[in-house]
């Protein structure tokens, strides 16, 4: 084997390229790696976090729609009961103008009759006063006397 000075050379130039890349470019090579698996850890933290956020977010969701479907049954329910005390209080309310009412008719019914009989009682008085008169003055002859009552009946 034969070694010359080129073989020499390219091994010292070799060696000054190996220490010149160790000492300055390895180092920043090395802190740009860190950095990306610096901020990749951080972005799966990130993540995984954001689940957690998510989850929980869920969680309180549901909750919250649980407590909201609760309070509109609730409302619901009270609603329904006010309607059912509202219809009673209004068939209660019907019932007693209904009664009123009636009752109300009742009298000016009876006001009505009375009046029409306190009427009727009048005419008859009148009719048996004027049937009265027209006898007595006429003769007194059965034919015209019947034929006066016939005519008094059908006044009636």
């Amino acid at each position: 084997m034969n070694f010359n000075l080129t073989l020499l050379g390219q091994t010292i130039a070799f060696i000054i390229f190996v220490w010149f890349c160790m000492k300055f470019i390895w180092p920043v090579l090395m802190n740009a790696i860190e950095a990306r698996q610096t901020q990749i850890a951080d972005g799966i933290a990130a993540g995984e976090k954001g689940q957690a956020s998510l989850l929980e977010a869920k969680v309180q969701a549901s909750k919250v729609l649980a407590e909201a479907r609760a309070q509109a049954k609730t409302i619901l329910d009270q609603a329904q009961t006010r309607a059912g005390e509202i219809v009673e209080t209004a068939k209660t309310d019907g019932e007693t103008e209904k009664k009123r009412q009636l009752e109300n008719a009742r009298a000016e019914i009876a006001l009505e009759v009375s009046k029409a009989r306190d009427e009727l009682r009048g005419q008859v008085a009148a009719i048996a006063i004027a049937g009265a008169e027209q006898i007595l003055a006429r003769e007194i002859k059965p034919e015209t006397h019947r034929e006066l009552l016939a005519g008094l009946a059908a006044k009636l």
